[in-house]
């Protein structure tokens, strides 16, 4: 008896804390929505939403902040996987002075990152000018595709992408299916990409999905930097267009979602079984 009462507690505690949580998360999302469709004089339109694409600057800091993204997640994760996999394998007391590191960007104030970016940005020009490394510094910060922005956005996912990769990592035997990779003649490429991403499947897709969402709505590096992808837009046009960014806002936060969704449902996935024949 004392054990149904038990259960029935807890049971009550998830719906109230999932009810708050609901509450938290849905009440300044519908206040939004209404924000946006609630015109005084006019009632209810879509005259927020049916703008969007026809403004100025829409299409192009969107494509901008999506390029931003595939980079980033590209470098990071081609930085990382094999990082972290060696790590594992080859120095695991190393571990806490990695984590300490790949942490250091969340007590580090983006303001104070970008300053120190912009400081070095200004000194390469005027110390390198005669050399090689001077195209360098002014390819990296071509307004078409900066990619000074994913190096910093690189910097700043690493917590998040370090935490999803470590999750993964401890729920596999990395070493067994390693040296099982490696003893039936597979080379150490073949083995972390055959055999190890595989199994981290929803750990790469959770570090993904985390970067993509911090370069979408990363603000601070963008605008001190002098660029404008998809965030920086948003903040430019809601002095004149508050309506409009707001609905913007709230169609990134429903992609967003739906980006989410769709995480899970890959990494829910099991590849389908393959059965290899025996030959005699």
């Amino acid at each position: 008896m004392a054990g149904l009462t038990t259960t029935r507690r807890t049971a009550l505690w998830r719906v109230l804390v999932l009810a708050l949580a609901s509450v938290y998360f849905l009440v300044p999302m519908a206040s939004s929505v209404v924000f946006t469709v609630d015109v005084p004089g006019r009632g209810l339109t879509l005259d927020a939403y049916a703008r969007i694409l026809t403004t100025e600057g829409f299409v192009s800091s969107l494509l901008l902040s999506l390029e931003l993204a595939a980079a980033t997640i590209t470098v990071v994760l081609l930085l990382m996987v094999p990082a972290m996999v060696a790590l594992r394998l080859g120095a695991p007391r190393l571990r806490p002075v990695v984590e300490v590191v790949c942490s250091m960007p969340l007590v580090l104030p983006p303001i104070a990152f970008v300053a120190g970016l912009g400081t070095v940005l200004r000194w390469g020009p005027d110390h390198l000018a005669a050399t090689p490394f001077f195209q360098t510094f002014v390819a990296i910060q071509n307004p078409e595709f900066p990619f000074v922005l994913v190096l910093a956005y690189t910097v700043m996912a690493l917590p998040f992408v370090y935490r999803a990769l470590d999750a993964g990592l401890r729920a596999v035997d990395v070493r067994t299916l390693t040296e099982a990779a490696r003893s039936c003649g597979a080379s150490w490429p073949r083995a972390l990409v055959g055999v190890l991403l595989p199994n981290l499947r929803t750990a790469v897709l959770n570090a993904s999905f985390l970067t993509l969402a911090l370069v979408l709505g990363e603000f601070t590096v963008a605008q001190l930097l002098g660029f404008r992808p998809f965030a920086v837009w948003i903040v430019n046009i809601s002095g004149s267009q508050a309506q409009m960014s707001v609905a913007v806002s709230v169609m990134s936060l429903l992609v967003t979602w739906a980006l989410l969704l769709t995480l899970a449902f890959l990494g829910g996935r099991r590849p389908a079984s393959r059965t290899t024949p025996r030959s005699d």
